[in-house]
């Protein structure tokens, strides 16, 4: 359970994010894949990230640090946004740069819309994380809207997707904003690693 969770800084430079002296843990995906609203959900903090019907709202690095002891970072989502194609070829930069320098980030939460067949830029993205040796979690977003026998087909596509390049999957975290599920293993996942960082 999160009991204090503060915003420190929002950046485009990597040089600019807190020092690395506390481990940290990225939430991208998709615009409009629910990542404010279940940033809030595990903050027990409706005001923390700012939600948005627009795709494309977070812009920035936003670092938030969670009960003094590890930084959650908000990213910019990929893919669609109604922003001009230079500024995505931006943000896709500082969110690459951020990736292959952040030395203490601990693990990137991938979340992907469970309503959805896979979709090319998230396997093309977790695909990137994968060569580069970047451990995630895909985390996907919106059970409470779909029967668990969709669900549970939608999610059985993504791993017959994921196992044309990958001999294991990563983690699988199936989450809600609306009702709290898959909160527990996220912060749960978060508590054991922890203690693997090395400042």
């Amino acid at each position: 359970m999160i009991k204090e969770a503060e915003f420190v800084i929002s950046n485009t430079k990597v040089n600019d994010c807190p020092a690395p002296n506390l481990p940290e843990y990225a939430f991208i995906g998709r615009s409009n894949v629910g990542k404010s609203s279940l940033i809030n959900m595990l903050a027990n903090n409706k005001k923390l990230a700012k939600t948005s019907g627009t795709p494309g709202k977070t812009q920035l690095i936003n670092h938030f640090i969670i009960d003094k002891s590890w930084y959650l970072v908000d990213l910019p989502g990929y893919g669609y946004a109604k922003v001009s194609k230079t500024e995505r070829a931006r943000w896709e930069t500082f969110i690459r740069q951020y990736f292959l320098e952040r030395e203490n980030l601990m693990c990137a939460f991938v979340l992907l819309d469970c309503r959805h067949a896979p979709q090319k830029v998230d396997l093309d993205f977790m695909n990137w994380l994968g060569t580069k040796g970047i451990p995630f979690v895909m985390t996907f977003t919106k059970m409470d809207k779909l029967s668990s026998g969709q669900l549970s087909k939608n999610i059985q596509a993504y791993k017959k997707e994921m196992l044309k390049h990958w001999d294991t999957l990563p983690q699988i975290v199936i989450t809600s904003a609306e009702n709290g599920f898959g909160k527990k293993e996220i912060l749960d996942l978060v508590t054991q690693t922890n203690p693997l960082f090395k400042a």
